[in-house]
């Protein structure tokens, strides 16, 4: 914090609005994870000494309401924990979300429209803004794949377990004879690259191809071709971006999407390096599935990582994530959740 503050007092700093934008940007989030520390150790201090009191007095109510206090002070203490694991490179930044239907028809495009919408509602609960990237409806209904791109602190630092393939059972609200379906879908999340990581492209590596806009409706229809694909011939990567009415500006997202997906791939690659004996895991798509969602013939919402699961299928579908996101994040820095902490007074 006090190379921040020297650093900010540096009149040449505004040279750079960029870099003097994100060094602010830091020390807000430094100061104000500082800022929580101390209430913490201070809200600690003031019930020991509360303590020390009622206990003399022999005051059961004060001790009761006290114990209470404890146990959320603990809480809270278990999620800083949480967040001092955000420590990757790109965990603080924003990330992209795409999810795709898999084979199914109307039924997987369905499941897909139901998992954005799950992300959407976390999203919303967590106090992040999203912007819609591209979106490609399913013929009948549901979607067969959309981006969307989610802006807060450590955005992509919560999100990036999310990965994977997720399969729903349920009774088909298609099917006229009300039978019990398993459908699936991917999601991916790879987080928005700033001016910190440098990602080289080779103009000629690259398949560029605009179409009309084909979303919902409203601002996501045009007609003129606006929207850009963009096709990575080394790697096979795919982006595409359709929420803007010019074709600048909708190339230079998908721009910024390649490169936040190919530095995802590089990551991948470094984790497989790591891990030799999880190489195959690595590889994100329909082999790899790490949640299901059972709606029927009984209501289970299971991480298959994890092992965390819980019967409120229907919190879970409203954006209810956190258990499943923390326990991920635990799981992938070889981290148990917390113990209970053992406090006297």
């Amino acid at each position: 914090m006090a190379e921040l503050d020297s650093l900010s007092e540096d009149p040449k700093l505004w040279d750079q609005p960029e870099k003097a934008q994100a060094l602010l940007r830091e020390r807000t989030r430094l100061s104000a994870s500082i800022e929580r520390q101390k209430k913490l150790e201070q809200r600690l201090a003031d019930a020991v000494e509360l303590a020390e009191l009622a206990e003399a007095e022999g005051d059961e109510a004060t001790l009761a309401d006290l114990a209470r206090e404890l146990e959320s002070l603990r809480a809270e203490v278990e999620k800083e924990q949480l967040k001092s694991l955000l420590s990757g490179e790109a965990d603080a930044n924003d990330c992209y979300l795409e999810v795709n239907a898999g084979a199914g028809g109307t039924e997987s495009c369905d499941w897909a429209e139901m998992l954005l919408r799950m992300y959407l509602r976390w999203a919303e609960k967590h106090g992040y803004d999203v912007e819609w990237v591209e979106e490609t409806p399913g013929e009948e209904a549901g979607i067969k794949s959309a981006t969307i791109k989610i802006k807060g602190e450590n955005a992509y630092g919560w999100l990036k377990t999310e990965s994977g393939v997720h399969r729903l059972v349920r009774i088909s609200p298609f099917d006229s004879q009300a039978r019990r379906h398993t459908s699936f879908a991917s999601v991916w999340v790879y987080p928005v690259i700033d001016d910190r990581i440098q990602i080289e492209i080779n103009e000629k590596d690259l398949k560029i191809d605009t179409y009309r806009a084909s979303g919902a409706g409203g601002q996501h229809v045009n007609r003129t071709d606006s929207a850009v694909r963009i096709t990575h011939l080394p790697t096979g990567i795919v982006v595409a971006c359709q929420n803007d009415r010019s074709q600048h500006r909708n190339r230079a997202m998908a721009m910024d999407m390649l490169r936040a997906r190919l530095y995802e791939l590089e990551l991948q690659k470094r984790r497989a390096e790591q891990a030799a004996t999880e190489a195959q895991k690595t590889d994100i798509g329909w082999g790899h599935q790490i949640r299901s969602y059972v709606l029927h013939p009984y209501k289970m919402v299971k991480d298959l990582r994890t092992g965390v699961e819980t019967s409120d299928t229907q919190g879970v579908l409203d954006g209810d994530l956190d258990a499943f996101l923390e326990a991920a994040l635990a799981q992938g820095a070889g981290n148990r959740r917390p113990e209970a902490a053992q406090v006297r007074a």
